[in-house]
């Protein structure tokens, strides 16, 4: 999906196994360096897979790119439209970075309780407690995890995917999981099961 949209200049799978490294060279990424294995822990961050990244290639090849953008693979339902019109969002504002983002249904702070230590309920911080219907509440967004663009000088000075003035690409629910556990594992794979069953993905 990356390798179809043409305003990237390059792919570069950033991993620490060469049989991944082969696969993406055979699928046309670049996997030109291995990921130092201090940096392929549970612990380890994608940011430190990142600067590690910019820093081989700028050493390496002298290649300095003007953005940089992370592509997580844990964002299997991601598309090549998210990837362009985060880009073009980049370009129309001039943006230091662009993060993803999609809708929050369920969490709202104003929905949002606490259990104290003697199994109570309270409101969470700032929270009303006063009752509110789910339909008079203001959208709310969080990071889906699916497209983090920022620009390299940004990244390298303050080591952050965002602050304040980051713009923000809506993408909807079903294309915005992320999988961290068995569970949304095995659901990704019941959806794109049957995706392939009905020719659609």
């Amino acid at each position: 999906m990356a390798r179809g949209c043409s305003d990237l200049d390059r792919v570069v799978v950033s991993t620490d196994d060469e049989e991944i490294a082969e696969e993406a060279r055979r699928r046309g990424a670049e996997a030109p360096f291995l990921r130092p294995s201090a940096l392929a822990r549970d612990e380890s961050t994608s940011m430190e897979a990142a600067l590690h990244a910019l820093n081989w290639l700028d050493e390496h090849q002298g290649y300095r790119p003007h953005y940089l953008m992370l592509l997580q693979p844990t964002s299997p339902f991601r598309i090549s439209e998210d990837i362009e019109k985060t880009l073009a969002l980049a370009r129309d504002h001039a943006a230091d970075s662009v993060v993803s983002v999609c809708p929050v249904h369920h969490h709202d702070p104003k929905l949002l309780m606490r259990i104290n230590a003697e199994g109570r309920m309270t409101p969470y911080d700032g929270a009303s407690d006063a009752p509110v219907r789910r339909q008079d509440l203001p959208p709310v967004y969080a990071l889906n995890g699916a497209v983090f663009l920022v620009r390299r000088d940004f990244l390298l000075e303050r080591r952050k995917w965002y602050d304040e003035r980051t713009y923000a690409y809506v993408m909807p629910a079903e294309r915005s999981m992320d999988i961290d556990t068995p569970w949304e594992l095995y659901v990704a794979d019941l959806i794109m099961k049957d995706r392939m069953q009905r020719g659609t993905g």
